[in-house]
């Protein structure tokens, strides 16, 4: 096996698979559809979808593209790179970044665990025929130890794939994303031809405009974004690591954010579609569209409780949803696997070897991830603190390039490849304004409303899982204990700095 420093992709294929392994997972279908059913008007969700692809373009895409330069030319997790980039006094900045994606990790796991069990569940069990049946299952379930078990299945899986290093990593997403494309187009294609199938299609691209006045649908749609295709977790950067210097950062990064917003659009027409087909005929709009928004404990009503009594209402609806959960399952799977390759590789840079490095990440993950496999208030909590903390993490690649000069940054990282698009000069005023300014901006809407308006009476309590404050005490913490171990961090990272030396070696 060869060393982290001398390992690569075996092709651009490759690198692309795992990327999109990253990209395209639970958030496309466990999340996205529910995100947009929450933040559509009375007309439909157009206004949000509309929302969420100019995200794409001004917050994910520029984003991509630094984290696949970053990678490329640092060599190293997001701690070195970005101390090497921005300084090594920024180092906490990296381990910020890369934390959010371990915290998720945390969590992530219970529900690639959740996918898992009813994948069997669907296999085994006849499907449930109403609401009450489909809640027993999920109710049962919850209330063993079956969560654990399978949260820890899914980590010792992904540990078992990432153990033996990035060839590893290749060749199981080489497997996985060719599948999961071939599942979700055939969900697709069975979902359209169901009567009454297209009334949610519609409902889903109609905008109504008046949702836009809202701060939390653009809030929403900005975070649902960073989800969906990975930017700004430091992810696309640990795997840039691995990628040859001749492969081009901006093509690749094109493909990966419309690549992964398009199955999320897929993902949304099967649940939309098989939602509005299944129950249209019975409830009116409003009711079916109460049904989507509400989302049930921690966010598994739609997909967990309605989409496996609504696969039962329809002809070889067994079979769909074998196909549904085997596919939430891969997407998971692959996600899953970067968060601990990132994790890993921190590890890695601070001088572990890749085998205890895994065990480590695959331990402690388990361990730290049980609170939420056992209680969804926590697991919903969790959601909510990191989810939005990866406008921070973007912020913070945003800055590391800043802090370099974006021009140089462009002309020595980016604008680099024999046969790559050019990024620009309209990257550069991407990276330059429009990333901290999206930042600052919703971040400031957002918490001001919130103390003003939408929770008066709890945003200054800590321990309200879903107030302003749980999220700045859990930020300031973790940030402050970065901020005092930062030497340590880079000095382990990078070695000490020598006189003379100069603080950035990018």
């Amino acid at each position: 096996m060869p060393n982290e420093q001398d390992a690569r992709f075996s092709s651009r294929l490759g690198l692309i698979l795992s990327v999109l392994g990253i990209a395209v997972g639970t958030g496309n279908i466990w999340r996205f559809p529910r995100i947009a059913a929450s933040n559509a008007g009375d007309d439909g969700a157009g206004a949000f979808l509309f929302a969420w692809f100019i995200f794409l373009l001004i917050w994910s895409i520029p984003l991509i593209i630094a984290e696949y330069a970053l990678g490329r030319r640092g060599r190293m997790g997001v701690i070195g790179t970005l101390a090497k980039v921005a300084g090594r006094r920024f180092g906490w900045m990296g381990a910020f970044v890369g934390f959010v994606a371990t915290a998720i990790m945390f969590y992530y796991s219970v529900v690639a665990g959740w996918c898992m069990y009813y994948v069997t569940q669907m296999v085994a069990s006849p499907l449930p025929i109403s609401v009450e049946q489909s809640t027993a299952i999920w109710d049962s379930f919850q209330q063993g130890g079956l969560p654990i078990a399978f949260h820890g299945l899914a980590m010792v899986l992904c540990g078992v794939v990432v153990i033996r290093g990035i060839s590893s990593v290749e060749k199981a997403n080489k497997v996985l994303i060719p599948m999961l494309l071939a599942i979700v187009l055939i969900a697709l294609v069975r979902t359209l031809t169901l009567d009454g199938s297209w009334e949610g299609v519609a409902f889903l691209f109609r905008p109504d405009w008046s949702t836009l006045s809202e701060p939390r649908v653009w809030l929403e749609a900005l975070t649902q974004n960073a989800w969906d295709t990975g930017a700004g977790w430091g992810l696309i950067l640990t795997y840039g690591a691995y990628m040859h210097a001749r492969h081009g950062v901006v093509k690749n990064s094109l493909i990966t954010g419309f690549g992964n917003n398009s199955v999320s659009i897929m993902a949304a027409i099967v649940i939309f579609g098989t939602v509005f087909a299944t129950l249209g005929a019975e409830m009116s709009r409003s009711e079916v569209l109460n049904i989507m928004q509400t989302s049930g404990p921690a966010a598994t009503g739609l997909t967990f409780i309605w989409m496996p009594q609504l696969f039962a209402r329809m002809p070889f609806g067994e079979v769909l949803a074998v196909l549904f959960f085997l596919g939430l399952a891969f997407a998971a799977i692959s996600s899953l696997i970067s968060m601990i390759q990132l994790t890993t590789r921190l590890l890695v840079d601070l001088g572990l070897s890749r085998r205890s490095a895994v065990i480590s990440v695959v331990t402690v993950g388990f361990v730290l991830g049980v609170p939420s496999a056992v209680n969804l208030n926590i697991f919903g909590n969790q959601d909510f603190v990191w989810g939005i903390a990866l406008m921070i993490s973007g912020a913070f690649i945003a800055f590391s390039v800043i802090r370099y000069g974006v021009s140089a940054f462009r002309h020595d990282a980016v604008d680099v490849a024999a046969g790559d698009w050019r990024a620009g000069r309209l990257w550069e005023v991407l990276i330059t304004w429009a990333i901290p300014a999206q930042a600052v901006v919703l971040l400031v809407w957002w918490f001001t409303l919130s103390a003003t308006v939408y929770a008066p009476d709890t945003w200054f309590n800590p321990f309200d899982p879903y107030s302003v404050m749980t999220i700045v005490v859990q930020w300031a913490l973790v940030m402050g204990v970065f901020m005092f171990f930062n030497k340590r961090l880079v000095d382990r990272t990078l070695g000490p700095l020598n006189a003379g030396e100069a603080s950035t070696a990018f």
